[in-house]
Formats: C-alpha cells, structure tokens, sequence
C-alpha cells in the first residue's frame, strides 16, 4: 500500500470522527426552539467545517483554563448544559460564539465616599470588596457588565449604610458595617452569579476642624484626669501627714528624732546649708521683754 493511499484512508477516518464528534455535540446541546432554519444552518455550518478539514479543526478547537468557563452561544441562544470548561471544547465556526467568565475572586478599592452621619458630621470614607462569581451563565446572561456594575452597587451601598450610623459608630464598629455592607451586597448581586465574600472599611479620614476640636477634647479630658488624681494624692498626703503627726504628739522625744533625721537628709544632699528651725515659744519669751 502506497504512502498516499493511507495518507487518504487516515483522513477520512478523521473526517468521520470528527463529523460523528460534531454532530453528536450538535445534537446533545443545541435549543430545540431554534427550529428548522436554525437546524438548516447548523447542518450547513457542519458540512463547511467539514469540507474545509483540516484546516477548520483549528478554529473548532478551544481550550480554557483551569481558573475560566465558557459560555457558548448557538445561533444566539445559550447552549444546554451551562458553561464549559475547564479543558478542550468544540464549536462551530459559522454558527457559535463564546464568552469566556474568570472565575477567580476579584479584589477592587472602594473611592474615599463623601459621607454625611446620622449627627450631621462629614467625613471620608473608603473600603475594599473581595467577590468572584458563582454563576457563569447568569454572570453573563443576566447583566452587561457585572464588575462595573458590582463598583457602583458597593459605593451606593457604602454610603446608605454610613448614612445611618453616628460618628462614634463608624469609628467604633467597622467589622459591623463591613458585615452590613457584604450582606447586602450579597443579596443584591445574587441575581447577577456574584458571591460577595468580603467587605472591609480600610480608613475613615474626619474634617482638619473636626480633628482639631476632638484632639482639644481629649487634651481638656485628660488634663481633667490629671488635676483629679493630683487632688486625690494631696488629700491621701494630707490623712498621712495628720496620721504621723498624731503619732509624734504622743512621744515628744519622737519629734526631735525627726528633726535630727531631716538634718541628716539635708546635709548628705545639701551639705553647705544647714537649716536650725526655731521653736515659736523661744521668739515670743524675746518678744515679751522687748
């Protein structure tokens, strides 16, 4: 057998497999509402696929990754059995086109919003969203564009949620706004095959004024603190003082053991002043001769 018959043999084994591989995926997936101008097309589409062969097995062929899915479309209509992939799939030239949907998860920063708080206070406020998407078919049927549309939502979203909360709130209990913010925007993009998994509130800038007012706050606040304690430890001083001198007054000879204890002190640190208190009754007996 000569080299150019099984040249020919072989590829018209290939062209029957592949015709059988066509038709059988023809059959499997394609809308049955297409009706007999749609099977017309799609048996002419087949037929010039496969007199076109081999070459026409390289625009049938595609191959998405593990991360992606794709949506076939047969004549305008999604195909039966929902998105493929990952791996090889086939698709008629003439009559099929695809969209291929990433479904990894998709990190975006939230703009600083412009906020005004249920107290009347402007502040700054931006975030971080973290979603992927569940659905490839709904991701792409159901929407025009699901990432845009995701942006706007969280920013709409951001700002009717601050709207209700006080300054002190937003400061305080951001892992409860940022679970209020995922769960409506969950429940918002569910329709769209878009699985919010997180949401964070990344920083809260306040007003130059307002940031002034608040650090003259804490300053005034903390001077408060200071002045009291330093109050509590007089009076503390004082019982103390009173306490020891009860207790000088019951021994006279306890006093003059202070004293002479307080003219050591002064002399180890302050050796070139030494200071003699007098007693009061000694300066009115000169006093009273005078």
């Amino acid at each position: 057998m000569s080299l150019g018959r099984v040249y020919f043999l072989s590829l018209v084994v290939f062209d029957f497999v592949c015709m059988f591989l066509y038709c059988l995926s023809a059959l499997e997936s394609s809308d049955t509402d297409n009706g007999l101008c749609g099977w017309i097309i799609v048996g002419l589409s087949i037929l010039l696929m496969l007199a076109t062969l081999p070459l026409s097995i390289w625009m049938c062929i595609k191959i998405v990754k593990e991360y992606e899915r794709a949506i076939i479309f047969r004549l305008g209509r999604i195909v039966r059995g929902g998105a493929k992939g990952p791996g090889l799939f086939f698709i008629l030239p003439c009559t099929d086109s695809f969209i291929n949907v990433d479904m990894r998860t998709i990190t975006f920063d939230i703009p600083p919003q412009e906020v005004l708080t249920k107290d009347s206070v402007t502040v700054s406020v931006d975030g971080v969203v973290y979603y992927r998407v569940q659905n490839a078919t709904l991701a792409v049927a159901n929407i025009t564009n699901a990432d845009a549309a995701t942006r706007l939502l969280a920013q709409t979203t951001l700002r009717n949620v601050l709207g209700t909360k006080n300054l002190a709130e937003i400061l305080s209990d951001r892992n409860e706004i940022a679970h209020s913010m995922q769960s409506t925007l969950d429940d918002a993009t569910d329709d769209w095959g878009i699985k919010v998994e997180r949401v964070e509130i990344k920083d809260v800038k306040l007003p130059q004024q307002l940031q002034r007012a608040m650090a003259a706050e804490a300053e005034a606040s903390r001077e408060a603190r200071a002045k009291v304690i330093a109050a509590e430890g007089e009076v503390n001083a004082s019982r103390a003082l009173k306490e020891a001198s009860l207790v000088i007054a019951e021994s006279p000879s306890g006093l003059q053991l202070r004293y002479l204890q307080t003219l050591n002190t002064i002399a180890a640190e302050k050796n070139s002043t030494i200071i003699f208190p007098l007693p009061m009754d000694m300066m009115q007996a000169f006093m009273k001769r005078d």
